[in-house]
């Protein structure tokens, strides 16, 4: 219920400051969550990613007030975060079907998306397989980048850093650090941050165990903390599987179980294997505090 909460205080933020220069990370610190984080999730949980619903609010109140009021189409503009008449007429006529000037001329129909009201909702019976375990801090080795909090870019660099890590041979090379008998090759993506910070980046890394082999260049071995870790397992192919995993996470386990995450790090797990399979096997492991 704390993150349903958080949640519901973000949104009423963004309202709030709807005709103001709007800060991610300032959103994100309202939910108790890094920017990365609650980026991920908002998109999830809501069906559009942050941006298009702040892009689409302010859209559906230019078009209300352009409609119904005396507001001059270039002051709509400046209201409404566009820093020319012609981005937002592009963006408008995007949006509603119809240029601004027709719909304060001719009051044509507007299209309106309402302000997000979050709830908890008891759907149909799904079983999560998870666990709680207490973790000694461990070792990995990491390939790490930093993104930005303050818009969507992360959004696409993170899976780009991924397709690039995958073919310059960053992943085969954490592969030879992988010395766990379960799984021949064990890679993790990282995302570290803390959501009471006001960071304008944060670093995300590709990893694996490190067992103490000497370290190639462009690399660095990072300690992971003692926690308390929830472990989910996820099985399925890449990347729905593990997308949808994450929405039940936060839809379904966060706001009913004794356990809040503590915004400070959680890692996907992948094996080696057929990511595109429907019996791929993958975790998540998210670092909780007991509420």
């Amino acid at each position: 219920m704390d993150w349903i909460m958080s949640l519901q205080r973000a949104i009423d933020y963004i309202e709030e400051h709807i005709t103001e220069e709007l800060d991610y990370s300032a959103i994100a610190k309202i939910a108790c969550s890094s920017s990365y984080h609650f980026q991920k999730v908002f998109g999830l949980l809501c069906g559009r990613t942050l941006g298009q619903y702040i892009r689409e609010r302010r859209l559906t109140l230019a078009g209300s007030e352009l409609s119904s009021s005396d507001l001059k189409v270039i002051d709509g503009a400046l209201k409404y975060g566009y820093d020319s008449p012609e981005s937002f007429c592009r963006a408008f006529t995007k949006f509603h079907g119809v240029t601004p000037s027709q719909a304060k001329s001719y009051g044509n129909n507007l299209k309106s998306l309402s302000k997000l009201t979050v709830i908890l909702a008891l759907e149909g019976g799904n079983i999560m397989n998870y666990r709680i375990e207490e973790k000694a801090a461990f070792k990995v080795i990491e390939k790490v980048k930093m993104f930005s909090t303050r818009d969507e870019s992360a959004m696409k660099e993170i899976p780009a850093f991924w397709q690039q890590a995958r073919s310059d041979g960053t992943v085969k090379t954490l592969c030879n650090f992988s010395g766990g008998n379960e799984f021949p090759c064990l890679i993790l993506g990282i995302c570290y941050g803390d959501g009471t910070t006001s960071a304008k980046d944060f670093p995300y890394a590709i990893a694996s165990g490190y067992n103490g082999k000497e370290i190639p260049a462009g690399f660095r071995v990072n300690e992971i903390p003692a926690n308390t870790w929830a472990i989910f397992k996820c099985k399925g192919a890449m990347p729905n599987a593990i997308q949808e995993l994450w929405k039940q996470i936060y839809q379904e386990f966060f706001p009913t179980s004794d356990y809040a995450p503590k915004n400070e790090i959680d890692f996907e797990v992948y094996p080696d294997g057929d990511i595109t399979s429907p019996n791929y096997e993958s975790e998540i492991w998210i670092a909780v505090v007991k509420k």
